[in-house]
């Protein structure tokens, strides 16, 4: 399929696996972080916007630099209301427990489903404590080189993954290194090191507390924000993490 495809189509394409009614009014707190340093955060909202608006869902976007997110981080029941919250930031040298603790206990006490992408995994890789990884269900500290990496369905069956065919390469983007998987998370696909030819775990489900968590280490540039398998997989990630998922699509 030609990236070179307008926005509107990759969008309409991204939304085929997902039935528009089942988050209709949904409420979704989409967290970023603006500017980005490494990532066009700003683009990467706006598709999302998007998405969101195609499907019908109530997108709140969350937004500011480093300090003003943090102290937003800090707000019990920041997610108060919201049907499912997106987390795609990257504070990697934040050692901020306050902050921490408070945005694990939205999902793991709260119940609110959580979607957590790329470098939202190297967000508190600095500190000593392990929250934060159990969290998301993987621990991921550095990554390698950017390129068009396969990605190999582990459980081809998984709703998630619907649509997704099975030679697809990313756009050029970074593999995480995945040095642990927590208990309970589940690897949905792999990709392999061209370095050392390790397998990480690229898309995942977990279940943290009261709600469900997905997560894909995938998401860093902009050609891969626009790529309509991405685009899929992600959309169809927050619908399962909210229990919303139409699996006879």
């Amino acid at each position: 399929m030609k990236r070179t495809l307008s926005f509107s189509i990759l969008v309409a394409l991204a939304l085929t696996a997902v039935h528009r009614p089942a988050m209709a009014g949904k409420k979704v707190l989409y967290f970023t972080h603006e500017p980005g340093r490494w990532h066009k955060y700003t683009a990467q909202k706006k598709i999302f916007e998007q998405i969101g608006k195609k499907a019908g869902w109530e997108v709140t976007v969350m937004s500011g630099d480093h300090d003003g997110q943090i102290a937003k981080l800090r707000t019990p029941d920041f997610a108060k209301g919201y049907d499912a919250i997106v987390y795609n930031f990257c504070f990697a040298h934040s050692k901020d427990l306050e902050a921490q603790a408070n945005l694990v206990a939205q999902t793991r006490e709260h119940g609110v489903p959580a979607m957590l992408i790329h470098c939202a995994m190297h967000t508190y890789r600095a500190a000593s404590f392990d929250d934060w990884r159990k969290f998301l269900g993987v621990t991921s500290r550095r990554h390698e080189h950017q390129s068009e990496y396969p990605v190999k369905k582990v459980i081809k069956n998984h709703p998630i993954l619907k649509g997704m065919p099975d030679d697809w390469k990313t756009p050029k983007d970074e593999l995480y290194v995945v040095d642990k998987l927590w208990p309970g998370a589940k690897a949905l696909a792999t990709s392999i090191s061209e370095r050392n030819k390790k397998e990480h775990a690229v898309i995942w489900t977990h279940q943290h507390g009261k709600a469900r968590v997905f997560g894909t280490t995938y998401g860093h540039s902009d050609a891969t924000f626009r790529d309509p398998v991405f685009l899929n997989y992600v959309s169809r990630g927050l619908l399962w993490a909210a229990e919303r998922l139409d699996t006879k699509k």
